[in-house]
């Protein structure tokens, strides 16, 4: 989803010569001229290094994960380690080995801690414990930041990172078993609509609070900080998102309205509900330069028609 929106700005803004890998799935978007597609395993060292010696990137987009809901991190906790760790130390390295002019790291809010004081600032890293229904994934994102901040210490290299808030948007996972709660609502609910259904059941209570970023927001923001900020100017990472949140709650019923389900919703208190509230502190990126532009009713009706033309 990140990777697609990247390649579609960039495509947008007249860049040519542009190199994206497509090792799980084939590519649904950017294909024809100005990007090529190849397959690695960027979680094997040679194969990443012996891509970085032929092609010689100079500025690289680590969009690159293993990622998925609160399902997916409880259950493959050794693969959401064990991949993410190796995907960002492969890329990091060979752009260090290779001469990248510039790497931008792309993180998740996660990587705060669970009761971190709110909006959450950048540094909040490492102050506290982490929500145990996502520590392996964060646990791989904070060592890539501290590869960036340390690669640009020891070795002079300008990479950067990009911390994320809740993504959606045009090329989402909507697997049920897998994906995210926001991808996961839109195709409960309008399943529920085809079927009739009385009732939704979703997980928790719906009371967390959560923020979610328009995946084409997050691509321009990516854009502007490759072209206009070095690591000396971002610090140890720079926090994306709106600096707005919802309850889960009033997110679903946002859904069920621009889905158009008359049904009742019913809320599994049983299941997780993980972290009360993760709002991100966004003053660092707007001091920059960036705003996000998508509102969150727009954003989510623009994912719904997407889905709807799978």
């Amino acid at each position: 989803m990140v990777g697609a929106a990247i390649i579609r700005l960039l495509l947008s803004a007249g860049y040519s010569n542009i190199i994206s890998n497509c090792f799980s799935k084939n590519p649904e978007t950017g294909t024809g001229p100005g990007v090529t597609f190849i397959k690695l395993d960027l979680t094997r060292q040679s194969e990443v290094e012996s891509f970085f010696e032929k092609e010689r990137p100079e500025y690289v987009f680590l969009a690159a994960a293993k990622v998925g809901g609160i399902l997916a991190n409880s259950t493959y906790k050794a693969d959401f380690i064990y991949r993410n760790i190796m995907i960002a130390s492969n890329i990091i390295h060979a752009a260090y080995l290779f001469g990248a002019k510039r790497l931008l790291n792309l993180g998740s809010s996660c990587i705060y801690p669970k009761f971190a004081p709110q909006p959450m600032k950048e540094e909040a890293l490492l102050t506290g414990t982490l929500e145990p229904t996502n520590e392996p994934y964060a646990i791989a994102k904070i060592a890539a930041i501290k590869l960036c901040r340390y690669y640009n210490e020891q070795y002079g290299t300008d990479f950067i990172s990009a911390m994320p808030t809740n993504l959606y948007g045009l090329h989402d996972n909507f697997d049920l078993s897998n994906s995210h709660a926001l991808p996961a609502m839109i195709r409960k609910f309008h399943e529920a609509k085809l079927a009739m259904s009385k009732n939704v059941q979703l997980w928790g209570s719906g009371t967390p609070f959560r923020e979610f970023l328009y995946v084409d927001d997050l691509a321009a923001a990516c854009f502007f900080l490759m072209n206009n900020c070095s690591h000396k100017e971002i610090g140890e990472c720079v926090n994306v998102g709106t600096g707005t949140d919802l309850t889960i709650r009033a997110l679903a019923e946002m859904i069920q309205e621009i889905v158009g389900f008359s049904g009742d919703i019913v809320w599994d208190s049983s299941k997780p509900d993980g972290t009360p509230k993760k709002l991100l502190d966004i003053s660092r990126i707007r001091a920059l330069g960036w705003e996000p532009k998508t509102t969150l009713e727009e954003g989510i009706k623009k994912t719904y028609e997407w889905y709807l033309g799978i």
